[in-house]
């Protein structure tokens, strides 16, 4: 979805979504036609719904469509076994440095991390440390774009849009993998 329709609600724009739980509580999915714009976490179905229909207010929203189904079954699948890798076309809406920073987020093996510095390091503008970390809280994919698998320069949690236990959970599992 072009920035200007994404900033307009998705005026026009077909969303599908669904809900399931994974071992992080309950999870939703949202997609256009061209991929996934949204994965988010939180405390009940209900709760998600309506942040996926504040998210894009202007959108016409469907369920049940079958490709988008098997979506995100795999998604779920990939939030409990991260292992398993996802290819699926997202849908991502951000600045080009917001891109850069998400593209290099992707790239960051399943078990590993980075700190906030050495991702901007990696994108080749070591002094933009905060400028990387709202690229990292304004993502609105969680778990495919891995944003949990930055953390502090001392090497602790830090922040995460869906909550510190979340990252931690997510950190565990991950590291947990052989």
């Amino acid at each position: 979805m072009p920035p200007t329709e994404s900033k307009a609600g998705a005026k026009g724009r077909e969303v599908h979504y669904a809900t399931g739980e994974s071992f992080l509580g309950w999870v939703i999915v949202a997609a256009t036609e061209n991929g996934i714009c949204s994965i988010e976490f939180g405390e009940s179905p209900e709760a998600l719904e309506q942040q996926i229909h504040h998210q894009f207010p202007q959108a016409k929203f469907c369920k049940d469509h079958l490709t988008f189904n098997q979506w995100v079954t795999q998604i779920i699948a990939f939030i409990e076994m991260p292992q398993i890798g996802l290819n699926l076309p997202l849908d991502t809406q951000g600045t080009a440095f917001q891109q850069k920073v998400w593209q290099a987020l992707q790239a960051i093996p399943v078990g590993n991390t980075l700190s906030y510095a050495e991702l901007a390091q990696k994108i080749g503008n070591p002094k933009a440390v905060r400028a990387v970390a709202s690229a990292c809280a304004s993502n609105q994919v969680a778990v495919v774009v891995p944003c949990h698998r930055v953390v502090g320069s001392n090497g602790k949690l830090t922040g995460y849009r869906w909550g510190i236990d979340r990252k931690q959970a997510l950190l565990e599992r991950e590291s947990s993998i052989p």
